[in-house]
């Protein structure tokens, strides 16, 4: 009787620590590249003054300002992402809503799951909201593909925003 090896090689895909925690004040200097890399990408079709996302940044490290919510998101200890949620009311589903104002990874952490995971702990976090909202640009079609498998729809109808005076 013959014998014959087999040699099996196993490779284990390297595993990271993912973790999802409040965003501080002490944060600011790893979160703004990722929020200026986000405002410089096709995923934002429109120019934003660089004093309004300061702002925006302060407010969500705040704990007095209730409507807003940053959260930083972190590899290995390393932060590779932060996210900004806010509340709303909607009519149409008669309930709170938590909106997902921005979300954004490095490029390097994109496509390990991650997103999936920040869904998973939003869903935790919010059990009772019966929608979770977000904006998408068309070009973003990696984000799409991801919330489209998580179960997004699309909602047929557009957006408009004014910002300062009525002008009639």
């Amino acid at each position: 009787m013959d014998r014959k090896t087999t040699q099996i090689t196993i490779t284990q895909e390297e595993i990271h620590m993912f973790e999802i925690r409040a965003m501080t004040a002490a944060d600011h200097d790893v979160v703004m590249p990722m929020v200026q890399a986000f405002y410089q990408s096709p995923a934002v079709d429109h120019n934003t003054d660089p004093a309004v996302l300061e702002r925006t940044f302060r407010d969500a490290v705040d704990p007095a300002e209730p409507l807003l919510r940053g959260m930083l998101l972190v590899e290995d200890g390393q932060a590779v992402g932060y996210a900004y949620l806010t509340e709303c009311y909607s009519g149409e589903v008669g309930g709170r809503c938590v909106f997902f104002e921005e979300m954004y990874f490095t490029p390097a952490c994109r496509g390990k799951g991650y997103g999936t995971a920040v869904f998973r702990w939003v869903k935790e976090q919010y059990p009772n909201y019966p929608r979770i909202r977000l904006e998408v640009t068309d070009v973003n079609e990696g984000a799409i593909r991801l919330y489209q498998r998580l179960g997004f729809q699309f909602l047929d109808y557009r957006q408009m925003v004014l910002e300062g005076d009525l002008q009639a």
